[in-house]
């Protein structure tokens, strides 16, 4: 039954729809979930997947490669040239100094050279899938860790070329001595295979250069043509043919498939077709990866492991601890603030999905045997394991008590006076009331979690500064022992949650006005004793229905109380609601009985004349009376 590939699919899906949920429920990451499937379904717990985990891992690597293209797509090349300097600074002092380090490290533990020379390459690279997932989770894209972690990945990525260029050359005094186990079979689709090293090279620059001709001269056109058929199913098609087409081209040259993908992605950034790309993409690219991670899990050599445990697991340890370390160094000298640095050192101290490339790649040359190979895998596959752990650790034992205290202590000095208000949150809903505010000298402290955002707005004028206001050192450093009132107007609301439960806890004086993305939010925030509650969508969608009932003839006045009666009657019926639950039968019921007697409500008032009576203005009426 193992062999089948139908239960195996079953297998693999059903262990992401057990693990992951459960990881999400401890506050894990969805990486973490995958991995944990991945290692119970495997052949050295349970045992539903065998020794086909490997080939598994292969295809599920073509998820890096849809990854790597999209990330691609957003690298134009003007962004790109602003951040060189983060770049090429921080990514290549970290892959420099970490593949010195790690030579050093592996020449200590009795590897050859060249062997050396590949492990230290392969542990120079950090796992881009999973340092980019959990940040995305955790939005921190745009948080200075966030900025600074895809610096160095995007390094990371580039160097991959000369990595795999030189690889070839650590195997040119050997490539004869065959070891007999028939593992250089796997070269044989490598075109470059038996040239002189010089023609390699130069082959392998054409290839770049012809990747970047390919994108603007054949890609764009060939989208065109397609998209003027106007069936999106084409375009999908499209999009894949060109992703699957750049990773063939690179692999036949000898060198790495995702690497072909991430170029083209940069090529096309500038097209119009750049977000159609992403859209068709990202679906492939979300399940792919989770096949990918589950496909590490499954491939952790247990075996190995038990014959070598002091080796693998110093390995393992002094890896993480290395990469660690510096990373922070490098996150320092560019002047990161502490929980920054610490953020970054330990969401980047893994071995990368890369390093099954370089590995295999040298292990297909002969310059690796299977032991060693095995080895490394099992390093490998155990610090992206372990790298999940790790950041819970951090942001939940080391945060608090060292980075934070230490980094706000500094932003402190920034935040020069503070007000009787505070608001959180700074976006579109935020910027309208603390724009209102102002216009009627009402002064707030106001803090946002979008690093780029607090740029912007201090150019504007705004006295706005960055932070995470769910963190009790940074409310106190904007005054909140002093303050009357805190608006939270953050756009997550688990955030606000959080933040509200933080100031009902440590500030039970100050009042609370929280904003509500949904009515279920609403109740929730309701539940929890807070009694100004704000609906982001009620009045947009009142004002809205009451203009098109103008458009209708109704009086604008008269749908002006209209409209004031509704929301009255509604967040009557919000509070009443609230006391019960969301999803039962009794609820329901209830609804539709509020539902009921508010339209009844406002019918009344109409028959009343409360509003048809009603001769105060009406902007309509007093234009046609002036003519």
């Amino acid at each position: 039954m193992s062999g089948n590939v139908l239960f195996e699919a079953i297998v693999f899906l059903l262990g992401a729809i057990i693990c992951v949920p459960i990881a999400k429920r401890f506050g894990l990451s969805s990486v973490l979930g995958y991995l944990l499937a991945g290692i119970l379904i495997g052949p050295y717990v349970i045992g539903f997947v065998g020794s086909e985990g490997e080939d598994i891992l292969h295809f599920a690597e073509f998820g890096v490669v849809i990854m790597l293209f999209l990330i691609g797509l957003e690298i134009e090349p003007k962004n790109f040239w602003r951040m060189r300097k983060s770049i090429v600074g921080m990514g290549g002092g970290q892959v420099i100094v970490t593949t010195l380090l790690s030579f050093g490290l592996f020449q200590l533990v009795g590897f050859g050279w060249n062997v050396s020379i590949i492990f230290a390459m392969a542990v120079a690279l950090s796992s881009t899938a999973i340092v980019l997932q959990t940040v995305k989770e955790k939005g921190m894209m745009e948080t200075p860790s966030g900025a600074a972690s895809f610096s160095i990945l995007l390094f990371q990525d580039i160097i991959v070329i000369p990595m795999l260029a030189i690889i070839p050359l650590l195997a040119s005094e050997n490539s004869h001595t065959a070891t007999g186990d028939g593992h250089s079979e796997g070269l044989k689709g490598y075109l470059l295979e038996g040239l002189p090293i010089g023609l390699q090279a130069l082959t392998i620059v054409l290839s770049v250069v012809s990747v970047v001709l390919a994108g603007r001269y054949l890609f764009v056109p060939m989208l065109r043509l397609v998209a003027q058929t106007k069936v999106r199913e084409l375009l999908v098609a499209c999009g894949l043919l060109i992703v699957l087409g750049l990773a063939l081209a690179m692999e036949l040259v000898g060198l790495s498939p995702a690497l072909g993908a991430f170029l083209g992605g940069v090529v096309l950034a500038t097209s119009e077709f750049k977000h159609e790309l992403e859209s068709n993409l990202e679906p492939f690219k979300g399940l792919l990866l989770g096949l990918f991670f589950i496909a590490v899990g499954a491939s952790i050599n247990f075996v190995v492991l038990s014959e070598n445990p002091l080796m693998i697991s110093g390995l393992v340890v002094g890896i993480i601890l290395m990469k660690a370390i510096i990373i922070y160094v490098v996150a320092y000298i560019f002047k990161l603030k502490m929980d920054q640095r610490l953020l970054l050192g330990v969401g980047l101290a893994q071995v990368g999905e890369f390093a099954f490339v370089i590995l295999s790649f040298a292990f297909q040359l002969n310059i690796l045997d299977r032991e060693h190979l095995d080895i490394m895998l099992v390093v490998t596959a155990l610090s992206m394991t372990l790298t999940p752990f790790l950041n819970v650790l951090n942001e939940r034992l080391v945060l608090p008590r060292v980075g934070t205290k230490k980094s706000e202590a500094r932003s402190m000095d920034h935040i020069a006076k503070s007000h009787r208000t505070i608001l959180v949150g700074f976006g579109h809903f935020g910027s309208t009331v603390g724009r209102f505010l102002r216009s009627h000298g009402i002064e707030a402290t106001i803090l946002d979690q979008d690093s780029s955002r607090v740029d912007i707005l201090r150019k504007m004028g705004f006295e706005v500064y960055y932070g995470d206001a769910t963190r009790k050192e940074l409310l106190e450093s904007a005054g909140i022992a002093e303050a009357d009132t805190l608006i939270c107007a953050i756009d997550n609301p688990d955030v606000t949650m959080d933040l509200v439960k933080l100031v009902q806890k440590n500030y039970p004086n100050v009042r609370l006005m929280v904003r509500a993305k949904s009515r279920i939010d609403a109740y929730e925030l309701l539940n929890m004793g807070i009694e100004n509650v704000y609906r982001e969508t009620l009045d947009t969608s009142v004002k809205l229905a009451t203009d098109v009932l103008s458009h209708m003839g109704f009086r604008k006045y008269s749908l002006f109380r209209q409209g004031q009666n509704f929301i009255k009657y509604d967040e009557d019926s919000l509070k009443r609601l609230s006391e019960k639950p969301s999803n039962s039968e009794e609820y329901i019921f209830k609804a539709k009985e509020e539902i009921e007697q508010q339209e009844r409500l406002l019918e009344e008032d109409l028959k009343r004349g409360l509003v048809e009576e009603d001769h105060h203005w009406d902007s309509e009426q007093i234009r046609l009376s002036q003519k």
